[in-house]
């Protein structure tokens, strides 16, 4: 008669089926997906308006940084990645490009500094569109983890 053995260690197939499996979850982690929703409000001073704007920005581990941002109710001349903490205003560090009239991308190949990256990792990087009216910026998004 066989007997079935029970063992606490599991086979080779098996263990080697589950690192890959771990490990091809972990890579997948590495990205930050950042929602981020752009109003007057966060402008630096405020501003009024009823321009919005809302995306998702994906920052690797390797510091490339890729997405875009819709807007609505604003006629936008320019975009840009600025490096700043909430309620400061900041150099841009990225221009993004125009892709449609309410649209505004990453470039390709875009990517942050060991500097950008660890201000991004602490909540000092936003989104602003620039408008004829408020050149400056006339919404904003901080781009919180």
């Amino acid at each position: 008669m066989n007997k079935v053995r029970k063992t606490l260690f599991a086979t080779p197939a098996w263990t080697a089926a589950m690192v890959v499996v771990l490990t091809l979850g972990t890579t997948a982690a590495n990205a930050t997906d950042i929602t981020v929703h752009l109003t007057g409000d966060q402008e630096v001073p405020p501003v009024q308006t009823s321009a919005m704007g809302h995306g998702t920005i994906t920052v690797e581990d390797d510091k490339s940084i890729k997405g875009k941002v819709m807007t609505s109710d604003i006629k936008g001349i320019g975009a840009h990645i600025h490096e700043a903490a909430v309620g400061k205003n900041g150099p841009d560090i990225i221009t993004l490009k125009k892709t449609s009239d309410n649209e505004w991308s990453i470039p390709d190949e875009a990517k942050l500094t060991d500097a950008q990256y660890d201000a991004f990792k602490a909540g000092g990087l936003y989104i602003n569109v620039h408008s004829d009216a408020h050149k400056n910026g006339e919404i904003r998004g901080q781009l919180k983890r």
